[in-house]
This record gives C-alpha cells, structure tokens and sequence, in this order.
C-alpha cells in the first residue's frame, strides 16, 4: 500500500510566445520554428494527492470547455512517465482551470509540465533526467518548455531549448475573444509544402541579459508568422489586435502561439490597467487580463 504523504500544488503558468518564426516544413509535415517564450504570472492550478490509482477532477472557471478529464493532458503525463519509470507513484489530481482552452498559450501543456514536476517531487526524479525529457516531448510540442517555466529561445518542433534568459519584467494584457482556434487548421492555411522553407524566418538572438528598451526593440523586429494564416481562419483576432494597440502606451500588440490570445505591452503599469478597463468595457465577452511576462 502507497504510503501517504501531503498533497502538494504546482503553478501552470501561460506560456506567451512574444515571437513565433516558421523556419519550415519538414518532410515529415512538422513544422520547424524559432520562438521567444516567456511565462505569464497567470495560469492553472494543480494539486496532487498521492492514491493508489490516478485520477482528475476538473474545477474552475474554464473547466467546462476543457473537455473530457479521460483526454486531458494531464493524465496523458502520468502515463508518458509511467511508460519511463516502472512502478510510479501517482495520484489524484486536482484541475482547477482558469486559462482558456485552445487559446495558444499552452494551457494544457502547462497542465501536463505540472503533473510531470508534482510526480517527478513524488518520485524523487529530476526534472534533468532524459527520460523525465523524453516523456515531456511526447505529450506535446509545448510540454518541455513549460517544464521549467523560464524564459528560452525555443527552436525546432520545441524539442530544442536555449538556455534560461534573464528578461526585465514586461507589463502586458492578455485577450482572447472566446473562440477556440485549432492548431492544425491554422498551420494548414499557413500553407508551407512538406520540405518547403521559410527563408525570411531568421530570429532575434539574446545573448546578454537585456534593458527593458533593448529586449522591447528586439520583439518589434520578431512576429508572428501564424498570425495572419489565423486572421483568415478566425478573422477576430484582427478585431483583438487592433483594439489592443489603439489603447494609449501600447507598444506592441500581437498574437501568441496558434491563437487566438493576443498580448499587448504596455509602457507603465497604470497604462497597463487602464487598457484592461477599456477593453472589459468594450469588449464585455472577450476575457481580459492584466499580466506582467517574463
């Protein structure tokens, strides 16, 4: 019989792609790309319960479109770990759900990152070992880079991680106009042939730890080459960006990951708040909300 310990809860913070260059399509249909990632100090919460048998409840504001607990992520991390390590004490798992689903900020592969880390401390695994590695890029393109939450350079199908960068905290909104966007109908109208390349997709590189001025200059030379294929699918998102950079000391406004969350950046905290006020207002629908990013 598993020897009972206390219940212990991870973070699953939302995952911002501040830059998303599609360097190609590879032969096998994955798509390469190069990525700045930072973590929103937003996100899921999630408890484990060491038990016998593992098993999930959903709660929270958005736990009634997160889909079936069966087909959840985190569950799908369990058995990636187990399928690692023999004999795997797991547990009872503990959702609760405030990020969108389907929204390109990694909601579900933060979830995951999270099971792995609460059964890797259950276990006593480091989060370093290859096969802890190996089961997170099973589950997920997004699964490594949430496991550690840290600001990278994100390359390949995201199994290549850059070192951890040390960024100046960013003032941002984050927005979605509540409508889930799939991921694999976005890279289809983005349009790239199996073994066609992107030649305009070289990215930014950090090497230093930046300024605020600095590292600001460096994502408005970045984009988001998803966003206009997913303007088409879901055309909103043009409707969020553009009221995101019409709000005063907006300094960049742009999409993340597939959609359709979009993040402002904001000069000033106070300019910050003030746009989510205006956009609660005219948008009383979309969910909005005020994060710092880094």
């Amino acid at each position: 019989m598993m020897r009972q310990t206390a219940a212990r809860t991870e973070q699953a913070p939302a995952k911002i792609n501040l830059t998303l260059h599609i360097t190609g399509r590879r032969a096998d249909g994955l798509h390469d790309l190069e990525s700045l990632v930072v973590f929103a100090d937003i996100g899921d919460r999630l408890t484990l319960t060491p038990a016998e048998t593992p098993a999930l409840i959903l709660s929270g504001p958005t736990a009634q479109v997160a889909g079936p607990a069966a087909d959840n992520l985190v569950l799908k991390a369990v058995a990636a770990l187990a399928a690692e390590f023999g004999g795997l004490k797991s547990g009872a798992f503990d959702l609760e759900k405030h990020l969108p689903v389907a929204a390109g900020i990694g909601g579900g592969s933060a979830d995951a990152a999270a099971a792995l880390r609460l059964l890797c401390a259950l276990n006593d695994l480091p989060l370093q070992d290859v096969r802890v590695q190996r089961a997170a890029r099973s589950i997920g393109a997004d699964v490594p880079v949430c496991l550690s939450c840290e600001a990278r350079i994100m390359k390949g199908t995201g199994e290549r991680l850059g070192p951890p960068l040390r960024l100046p905290r960013l003032n941002a909104v984050l927005v979605n106009p509540g409508l889930p966007m799939a991921t694999a109908a976005v890279f289809a109208e983005l349009g790239l042939k199996p073994g066609e390349t992107n030649p305009g997709a070289s990215h930014v590189t950090i090497e230093s730890p930046p300024d605020i001025a600095t590292l600001l200059a460096l994502i408005a030379e970045g984009r988001n080459d998803l966003q206009p294929a997913a303007t088409r699918v879901q055309p909103i998102i043009g409707d969020v960006i553009d009221q995101i950079s019409r709000q005063k000391d907006c300094v960049i406004a742009r999409m993340s990951g597939s959609g359709a969350t979009c993040f402002g950046i904001f000069e000033t905290l106070d300019a910050t708040f003030e746009a989510v006020r205006t956009l609660r207002r005219l948008r009383s629908n979309w969910w909005v909300q005020p994060v710092t990013l880094g």
